[in-house]
């Protein structure tokens, strides 16, 4: 496990790398992405939403916007915007963020494999969401974001990806963010039997990041089996997901950090001593930024602290419960601040490891929030354990680098 496969993926043209590829939809506000798109013939925003840039297809049915996506993608072919590989590969990928530079490898991968837990996760996963992407999916054929798979160190994976990185990329480029991506293509027979061996033995593999993706994908493969019904063999493309594989040692966690509106009807007084019950509170002088697991920041009042739980609090042998997000939401957001359910609560925000320190001191301090939690990051080690536990960690427990770009490797099934 798990089964991957080579494939003829969908590249951007050479001289239009950084012009094809984009971030998520959800990552522009909705002018941003009308500008990119009436800006920008060949972005691949185009084959996500044409309502971007076609009013004309607002408020129609949903059958019209995924024709339009098709007329799309025929034009990205024929304008060459998008350039099919002409040998099945499996692509090493590579990017680097600042000084983080982080290498896998991009194939393909077998829905059954998530199905049967080959693949393991450690998220719950929103019907709603599963079902318009496996729309999405279904009806215009387009895999264009990756999931994010981690494995235990492989030798003879981390062979063949060193002897690639010794050649010259077929993709080579820097995006609009600053952030630099290379790809090697590898279709060497006896290249690729050493891939496709190696992770087949691999006793388990674990979604860091694209529980959704995953999901849907699943779903969309279910309902064209049922279409297909005798004719299904579970060899077609559309059994089998884009998918990113990245050692333990590649992926980077990030913390998410915590940014709470009001303390509800307490006193500030009142907070902080709620708090002295399940934590040693301690003021500190400098912001903190836990650097070790155990250690809360926080930031309320024009004072920051160091929280640390106190012993016996949870149970050490809990793969979910020894998490900080855990002991956070346990014992400081439900039992004093009253907020139960933080994937529906308006009161709370979160803000991604890479938003720095200071600027959510700034936002408590210009009022726009009344406390900062800061956290230590999750490791890989417990996203693991959780997922080995069959457990589901709490609503942003992690912020997984790297976050891919759509349009840069695309599996079409048409």
């Amino acid at each position: 496990m798990p089964c991957i496969k080579p494939f003829c993926a969908f590249m951007p043209a050479v001289s239009l790398q950084s012009l094809v590829v984009t971030r998520p939809l959800e990552n522009y506000s909705m002018g941003e992405a009308r500008l990119i798109a009436s800006e920008n013939a060949c972005s691949f925003l185009h084959l996500i939403d044409p309502e971007l840039d076609n009013p004309y297809l607002r408020g129609t049915r949903q059958e019209l916007i995924f024709k339009k996506i098709s007329e799309n993608l025929e034009g990205f072919i024929e304008h060459k915007y998008l350039v099919k590989q002409t040998a099945p590969s499996i692509y090493i990928y590579q990017v680097k963020h600042d000084d983080l530079i982080q290498t896998g490898i991009w194939t393909l991968t077998h829905i059954d494999d998530y199905l049967e837990g080959r693949i393991k996760k450690h998220e719950s996963t929103v019907e709603r969401r599963e079902k318009l992407l496996a729309d999405y999916l279904q009806q215009t054929g387009l895999d264009a974001n990756p999931v994010l798979v981690t494995y235990h160190p492989d030798r003879v994976v981390d062979r063949v990806i060193k002897q690639y990185l010794q050649l010259a990329p077929n993709l080579d480029f820097v995006f609009a963010d600053g952030t630099e991506h290379k790809i090697w293509s590898i279709s060497d027979e006896t290249d690729l039997a050493a891939i496709v061996t190696a992770f087949a033995q691999m006793p388990a593999v674990y979604i860091a990041d694209g529980h959704h993706r995953a999901a849907s994908m699943a779903k969309m493969g279910m309902q064209k089996k049922m279409l297909n019904g005798a004719k299904h063999n579970g060899t077609e493309a559309y059994n089998y997901f884009s998918t990113v594989y990245m050692n333990t040692n590649e992926v980077k966690v990030l913390e998410f950090n915590r940014l709470i509106r009001d303390i509800g009807t307490l006193t500030g007084a009142e907070f902080i001593t709620a708090l002295h019950k399940s934590f040693l509170v301690e003021k500190s002088d400098i912001p903190v930024k836990p650097n070790a697991l155990h250690k809360i920041g926080m930031y309320f009042d024009h004072q920051w602290y160091v929280l640390r739980p106190k012993s016996g609090i949870y149970n050490e042998k809990d793969p979910v419960e020894v998490l900080d997000v855990s002991i956070l939401q346990n014992f400081i957001l439900e039992p004093i601040l009253k907020i139960n359910d933080p994937r529906t609560d308006a009161r709370i925000t979160f803000e991604g490891g890479r938003t720095p320190v200071a600027d959510l001191q700034t936002k408590v301090d210009n009022s726009l929030f009344a406390v900062a939690f800061v956290l230590h990051p999750t490791s890989v080690a417990q996203v693991i354990a959780v997922a080995d536990a069959g457990g589901v960690m709490p609503p942003k427990s992690t912020w997984v680098e790297p976050k891919f770009l759509v349009g840069l490797l695309t599996s079409y099934f048409n």
